[in-house]
């Protein structure tokens, strides 16, 4: 697998694969690498021909200094991780690749942004908008591909690569989970022995939230019920249990449906979702 830092050896690369009549899958992601990631990159060979992965953590996304200082830098082993799958190439650019100075572009999908995780992390959205738009322009490859744990997230990054006309198809990749049910996160390290016990309850309590809203349950009060247990087991705070649409995170609809949740747990934030 070969490593690239520069948007120019990156297309380089690219349009060498392109001149081939070759296929392109790319998966963004911000290292830390666990299977999760590694699912969503073995989709991507099962997708096209060639695959890039990309790490870069992206500064415009955190709402706090301390949570980007503390996110996990392990670029050797996730190199590593990712050779031993076969990926083609590894895009890992530094800040001043992704943001030179004078750069003064925002890109913010309103709407569907500022709900669940926009409200709970402002700008949160405009960070990633922005950092996949310029992936997707930067590669330009068939698909991109993201997994579903961040379902909002996913949405977002559906809705203004429609509206931008960027031509890449977007996919999602189902969530990978533990045995108990708590889905693969890079921030689930920081869990101490005591709330990773603790910590499946989210999943668990998701899936109570959903079987009762089919059976014809109101999902206020099911969602209400869903907080009071989340709260029993440990979970503090709770930044939001909802039922929402699946495609616009509006107020559920005749469409599908989507219950999603996030909440802390010893300090560390955890998100899940799951179909309604």
């Amino acid at each position: 697998m070969r490593i690239v830092r520069t948007v120019a050896d990156l297309r380089e690369t690219i349009g060498g694969w392109r001149a081939a009549g070759e296929t392109v899958a790319l998966i963004p992601t911000m290292g830390a690498l666990h299977e999760g990631h590694l699912s969503l990159v073995r989709l991507g060979r099962d997708r096209c021909r060639r695959t890039v992965a990309t790490l870069f953590v992206n500064p415009k996304q955190f709402n706090q200094a301390s949570d980007l200082a503390a996110y996990p830098r392990t670029e050797e082993s996730d190199a590593e991780k990712l050779t031993s799958i076969g990926c083609d190439l590894l895009f890992a650019p530094d800040a001043a690749e992704m943001y030179p100075p004078g750069f003064a572009t925002n890109v913010s999908v309103r709407g569907i942004g500022d709900e669940l995780e926009g409200a709970a992390r402002p700008g949160h959205f405009d960070g990633v908008a922005t950092v996949v738009s310029k992936l997707l322009l930067q590669a330009l490859p068939d698909v991109a591909i993201f997994g579903e744990k961040d379902w909002q997230q996913l949405q977002v990054i559906k809705r203004f690569a429609a509206d931008l006309n960027i031509p890449v198809t977007i996919e999602g990749a189902p969530t990978v989970r533990d045995a108990d049910g708590l889905a693969l996160s890079s921030r689930n390290v920081r869990l101490m022995p005591a709330n990773r016990s603790k910590a499946p309850l989210l999943h668990a309590v998701l899936q109570r939230v959903a079987v009762a809203v089919r059976a014809g349950a109101d999902p206020v009060e099911a969602v209400q019920g869903a907080r009071r247990e989340l709260a029993a087991g440990g979970f503090d705070p709770i930044d939001y249990v909802e039922v929402r649409d699946g495609t616009t995170l509006g107020p559920p609809g005749a469409g599908p449906r989507r219950v999603l949740a996030a909440a802390w747990l010893g300090g560390v934030r955890l998100i899940d979702n799951i179909p309604g």
